[in-house]
């Protein structure tokens, strides 16, 4: 039996619940942990009620920058997808979410961690991966593998039961279900299930629909240093502003919408409505200028590689050996990825209009162009197409 536990509490029906069978069940202490990674909710109400709840130890920290400098960035300098088109931004919040966590815990001297994800979802993974990762002797508890709850007419009864107050809009079955950070907004669920069905707009919380988006475009220019981005239009930000910035921007523009069905760590298909606006735009605007900036070998190489580590961080695998191995592989390919790419913004479109580095170009003007010669020399294209040919030659002998 654990003797105190740290729970990772939203502050909304379920992890009060949660709260509350932590406490009545295992007759210990139950520390709170909040992090804002930019979710939008209001924290404010989050320590009153814990401490309506009997919570004497609560931590509500912001690790908006820690999140996107240390997690976001590394994660895009990959420009990863995840099977062609989800952005993470689920999975990339969860390990920095478990490793403080865990921190947490060994300040106060907890010996179990709590977590409110189900048992048919891959964040019960990705928490518990996390927890193991930086701690392996800690209890992990999962209430919704283990509680007598079938239904939420049955957390509401014991809410009410237990004197957790049940907002109004919260007392029947939700549409669908929300996750939220500063990188993006997952919707699934319910209504959103049938993946045949068109997502009615108000399911979509951070992005204009294409018909109400504006009418003149708005162009930027992003600036890179090592990778990263660190100004837009030449003001220079911090790594959470930056990314907030471009929310609001793309956001506008109805730029970043994606409707989805993935493929799950525990096995089965799900359908997801992703909004990542100022993710969308980075991962094109990278990608521009590392078509400058990277030989065609890194470049090519990182593309290969990419899909694996995906589907690591996917999967939960952020603090494994592998996933660190290849991230200083891709990290070696950055050092020279500098200068700025120009985009146009325009209903849901990220289009780019230029891109520059003014030391780390590989671009030369005169070996691509018709109206120079350059150092190329274009008889040796003969000798290299029929050394290629040879095989293709002896095939159709």
């Amino acid at each position: 039996m654990p003797k105190k536990i740290v729970l990772a509490y939203s502050g909304g029906l379920d992890t009060s619940v949660i709260l509350k069978w932590l406490q009545n069940k295992y007759e210990c202490q139950v520390v709170t942990f909040t992090a804002d990674i930019g979710q939008g909710d209001e924290l404010s109400p989050i320590e009153a009620k814990a401490k309506n709840l009997g919570v004497e130890e609560i931590f509500i920290e912001d690790l908006q920058e820690e999140f996107v400098k240390n997690y976001v960035f590394p994660m895009f300098r990959a420009n990863t997808l995840y099977e062609g088109t989800y952005l993470l931004g689920t999975a990339i919040a969860r390990p920095l979410i478990a490793k403080r966590q865990i921190e947490i815990a060994k300040i106060v001297g907890a010996d179990a961690v709590a977590h409110g994800a189900t048992g048919k979802g891959n964040d019960q993974v990705r928490f518990e991966l996390g927890y193991y990762a930086n701690n392996p002797k800690i209890e992990v508890i999962a209430p919704w593998r283990d509680w007598e709850f079938q239904s939420r007419k049955d957390l509401i009864e014991y809410a009410e039961k237990n004197q957790i107050t049940v907002p109004k809009d919260k007392m029947g079955e939700p549409p669908f279900s929300t996750d939220a950070n500063l990188l993006h907004t997952s919707s699934e669920g319910k209504l959103l299930e049938d993946p045949w069905v068109e997502p009615p707009e108000y399911v979509f919380s951070r992005t204009n629909n294409i018909e109400n988006a504006p009418d003149e475009a708005e162009t930027l220019i992003i600036g890179f240093k090592n990778g990263d981005p660190i100004s837009i239009n030449e003001k220079k930000l911090k790594p959470h502003e930056i990314l907030s910035r471009l929310n609001s921007i793309a956001g506008k523009n109805a730029v970043g919408r994606i409707d989805l069905v993935e493929n799950r760590f525990v096995g089965m298909k799900s359908r997801g409505i992703y909004e990542t606006p100022g993710g969308t735009i980075l991962l094109k605007a990278r990608r521009a200028i590392e078509s400058i900036t990277l030989d065609k070998g890194e470049a090519h190489l990182k593309d290969e590689i990419m899909p694996k580590y995906a589907e690591l961080i996917y999967n939960g695998f952020w603090f494994s050996s592998e996933r660190i191995a290849i991230q200083n592989l891709i990290d070696s390919t950055q050092s020279k990825v500098n200068g700025e790419v120009k985009i146009k913004i325009f209903k849901g479109n990220v289009i780019i209009l230029g891109r520059r580095s003014e030391k780390n170009s590989l671009y030369d003007n005169s070996l691509v162009s018709f109206d120079e010669v350059g150092d190329y020399n274009q008889k040796d294209a003969e000798g290299f197409i029929k050394i290629n040919s040879l095989r293709l030659k002896k095939n159709n002998k």
